[in-house]
């Protein structure tokens, strides 16, 4: 994420940059959470925490499962953790031996196949075709497991970078797919709650053996404060918090308490949502008429991916001029897709609705000078 430091520095010299390029709600966390926090620091110290979270944050976890899916989750199966990139690494410490084969759809979040690497397992990269609504299927799947075994499927659902959804059924299927082969299942679910029409499916409703990974990132609007969850088989429970333990200690007590009332804010949370919404209807619209093409309909997340090879067949070098020349930051696709990703470009609409209409008017500005 070169842009990303690129565009930091830019903005510490003072220039006026439109960031396009980030994941990160420009919303603060909910004002239940922020005054809880508040009043913990208040009340005393703030020390560690059982390894699998505080009680009262898992409990509501657990609610919230029986809420949204009618899922019925016991919390002692609920591991409160640093964020989603500490529960991928739990993930897979826990349930992979190295040099475990592990699939990823491409394109994808660029951390999944750096945290395998970095562990020395294999991210088996899966394309993927705008054609097919970057849609990873059983029979894909199946084509890869029947080249050289696979160890385990990682899949997001809504997708980053393209916010494409796989319907309920499509994603029953793969997940039975997996059962069948043998395949271990993790579903990252860290786009819950945004998305624009149909519901998403948890992987819980499907069965109990797999892994669920979540966040209070995105929808709940807090980055900063570096807490998550994982929800895993009752086999697995003791060598997770074991791990969690030995690696991480616990999530810091003052994010778990703020993420605990963070559930009572969802009125002002839905708000910000419908933020997203009137954002991505503005790309979805505008987009096409600058000549970017190949655009999802965006079922979920907050991005849009778009084709750019009318005007480059190199989105790093593009994202780098525009930067340069219009104080608008994106993300190349070679972020999401070493392969193809030249031809891509990723654009998030989680700031403002004014820094969307700005950030429009600089690519469209700069895009002209391209025609």
């Amino acid at each position: 994420m070169d842009i990303v430091a690129k565009a930091n520095k830019l903005i510490q010299a003072s220039e006026d940059v439109i960031m396009m390029c980030v994941g990160q709600p420009s919303a603060p966390a909910p004002k239940t959470a922020r005054d809880a926090a508040k009043v913990a620091i208040d009340n005393g110290r703030i020390g560690y925490t059982d390894a699998s979270g505080i009680g009262p944050l898992r409990v509501r976890i657990a609610k919230h499962y029986l809420e949204q899916h009618n899922v019925d989750i016991d919390p002692k199966r609920i591991i409160v953790t640093n964020g989603s990139s500490c529960a991928f690494t739990l993930s897979f410490l826990s349930i992979f031996e190295i040099g475990a084969r592990v699939a990823i759809p491409s394109p994808g979040y660029p951390a999944y196949r750096n945290i395998l690497r970095s562990l020395s397992m294999e991210a088996v990269e899966i394309d993927t075709k705008a054609q097919s609504g970057w849609v990873l299927t059983p029979q894909l799947l199946k084509e890869a497991h029947a080249l050289k075994p696979l160890d385990g499927l990682l899949i997001a659902n809504p997708n980053n970078p393209n916010g494409t959804m796989l319907e309920a059924s499509a994603f029953k299927e793969l997940q039975e797919t997996c059962a069948q082969l043998g395949i271990k299942f993790i579903s990252d679910e860290i786009y819950h709650g945004l998305t624009y029409g149909q519901k998403e499916i948890s992987a819980l409703c499907v069965s109990d053996d797999c892994i669920v990974i979540n966040s209070f990132s995105k929808y709940f609007c807090m980055t900063g404060w570096r807490v998550g969850w994982m929800i895993v088989p009752v086999n697995m429970i003791v060598t997770v918090n074991r791990l969690q333990q030995n690696l991480f200690i616990c999530a810091p007590e003052i994010s778990q308490i703020a993420a605990l009332h963070a559930f009572d804010g969802l009125e002002e949370l839905e708000r910000t949502k419908a933020g997203y919404l009137k954002n991505r209807t503005l790309l979805l619209e505008n987009l096409p008429k600058m000549g970017l093409s190949e655009i999802m309909p965006v079922d979920g997340a907050f991005y849009c991916y778009a084709n750019v090879e009318a005007y480059t067949q190199n989105s790093e070098s593009l994202c780098a001029d525009i930067l340069a020349n219009a104080n608008l930051a994106l993300t190349p696709g070679v972020d999401f897709d070493s392969k193809n990703g030249n031809k891509w470009i990723r654009l998030s609409f989680a700031g403002s609705n004014q820094d969307m209409q700005k950030g429009l008017e600089r690519l469209g500005n700069y895009l002209d000078t391209k025609s």
